[in-house]
C-alpha cells in the first residue's frame, strides 16, 4: 500500500513520523516509530526521531532510553548527546547533563546546538557570563542563525547590560524582520534605557503584528505609566490583568507604578 495507505515498511512509515513531527504532531508520530522500529530495531533515523518526540511530550526517560539506543550503535552521535542533556536538564539532573553536553562537543566541535543548549542551561543557574561564553561559541558557528543572538540579548538584559542587549535584539531583527520576539524585547530594553517613548512605537508595532498579547499590553502599560499618562497606562493594565491574574502581581511589584500604590484606582486594578 501507499506512504498514507497503511504501509508497513519502515522506510514509509518513518517518513511519515519525521513529517508529523515536524508539523508538531509527536503524539502521532510515536506510534508509527515504533510500528518501524518492531521491523528495523537498529534504525538510528527512527530511534533518534523518537527521541525528540519524547522529549517533545516531556517523556523524558523514553526519551533518554532512544538517544542511548542510538549512541550504542553510534557512539559519536553528538546530536544525540546533546538532545539526550536536554532529557536530562530536564528531569533535574544537571551534572550528567552538562557532562552530555561535553560529549557533545567533543564529538563535533562545529555542532552549535550543543554550545547554544549548554549556555541556556548555564544561564538557568545564574551562571551569566559563563552562558554567554558557550552562546558566543554557537554565534561563532552560526553566525546568522537568530536564536543564539537572540538568547545573548536575554542573558545581558539579565546582567543589566541594557545597551548590549539592545544591539542584539536589534540584530536580530536585521537578520530577520518577522521575528516578533526580538521586537518585543528591543521595546523592552529601550524601556530599561528610559527610552519610553521609542519603546511605545515598538510595543505598537508588535501588537500590530501580533495581535492583543498580554506581556506587550503589559510592556506599554509600564512605558505609558513612565510617561505620565496615566489614564491610557491604566487603561492598558487593567486590559494586561483581565487576560491574565499574574499581572496583578507583576504590577504590584513594578517601580514605575510605585508612585500609585496607594491610589483608588491602581489599587482598584490589581486587587
Amino acid at each position: 500500500m501507499g506512504l498514507f495507505g497503511g504501509s508497513k515498511n519502515p522506510e514509509d512509515l518513518i517518513y511519515k513520523a519525521i513529517s508529523l513531527l515536524e508539523q508538531r504532531q509527536p503524539k502521532a508520530a510515536i506510534p508509527l516509530f515504533k510500528k518501524a522500529l518492531k521491523n528495523d530495531p537498529k534504525n538510528v533515523i527512527a530511534l533518534y526521531n523518537q527521541g525528540l518526540a519524547f522529549n517533545q511530550i516531556k517523556k523524558y526517560q523514553d526519551a533518554i532510553t532512544c538517544f542511548d539506543q542510538v549512541l550504542e550503535i553510534n557512539p559519536n552521535d553528538a546530536p544525540s548527546y546533546n538532545n539526550r542533556a536536554i532529557a536530562m536538564a530536564e528531569t533535574g539532573n544537571i551534572d550528567d547533563a552538562m557532562e552530555h553536553y561535553d560529549k557533545a562537543i567533543n564529538a563535533d566541535p562545529k555542532y552549535a546546538a550543543a554550545y547554544y543548549n549548554k549556555g541556556v542551561l548555564l544561564d538557568r543557574l545564574l551562571k551569566h557570563d559563563d552562558a554567554l561564553e558557550y552562546i558566543e561559541k554557537a554565534i561563532k558557528i552560526e553566525p546568522k542563525k537568530a536564536n543564539p543572538r537572540f538568547y545573548k540579548g536575554i542573558v545581558l538584559g539579565k546582567m543589566g547590560k541594557h545597551e548590549l542587549a539592545l544591539n542584539c535584539f536589534e540584530n536580530v531583527c536585521r537578520i530577520n524582520r518577522n521575528h516578533l520576539d526580538a521586537l518585543f524585547h528591543v521595546g523592552i530594553e529601550l524601556a530599561q534605557l528610559d527610552k519610553h517613548e521609542k519603546a511605545v512605537q515598538i510595543f505598537d508595532k508588535v501588537l500590530e503584528k501580533f495581535g492583543a498579547n498580554v506581556n506587550v499590553i503589559y510592556a506599554k502599560s509600564r512605558s505609558k505609566a513612565a510617561l505620565n499618562q496615566i489614564d491610557e497606562s491604566f487603561s492598558l493594565l487593567r486590559e494586561a490583568t483581565k487576560r491574565s491574574k499574574i499581572i496583578k502581581t507583576w504590577a504590584r511589584e513594578e517601580k514605575i507604578f510605585e508612585k500609585f500604590f496607594d491610589t483608588p484606582e491602581f489599587e482598584k486594578i490589581v486587587k
